[in-house]
């Protein structure tokens, strides 16, 4: 119910993962026992989160929609069910885009990014595969 791993994971397993983290940015704090052996589950192998990004001057040129369009062909072929993509608020080009390709709003975070002065929502939309 708490983790998404299912099956153990050592710390060295994790070795890369520790070494991504700033202490004086973002720290990671753990709290061990007398065994140090850190347990859970990947429950999210069927899901993956999608972005497409288009340079300014090929915007408006179909190549997001061309994009998107292989990834969702692709999905399966990967072993994905869910896709999510987190869209700010604001960015209603994207999330037509999303939108036309069935994705969904299935969540809303309000004010979590500041971009040029004014805090945006991020607004996650998903869609499941057949």
């Amino acid at each position: 119910m708490a983790t998404a791993d299912t099956v153990p994971v050592t710390v060295a397993d994790r070795a890369a993962w520790f070494g991504e983290f700033d202490p004086k940015q973002r720290p990671l704090w753990i709290f061990c026992n007398a065994t140090d052996r850190p347990l859970g589950r990947p429950a999210y192998h069927a899901t993956a989160e999608i972005g497409v990004y288009v340079a300014p001057d090929a915007q408006r040129a179909g190549v997001a929609r061309a994009l998107l369009d292989h990834a969702l062909h692709q999905a399966p072929t990967l072993g994905l069910r869910t896709l999510l993509a987190f869209v700010f608020g604001h960015n209603l080009p994207s999330l037509a885009l999303f939108g036309n390709v069935g994705f969904k709003h299935w969540g809303r975070l309000p004010q979590v990014a500041e971009m040029d002065g004014i805090e945006r929502d991020l607004l996650i939309l998903g869609r499941r595969l057949p």
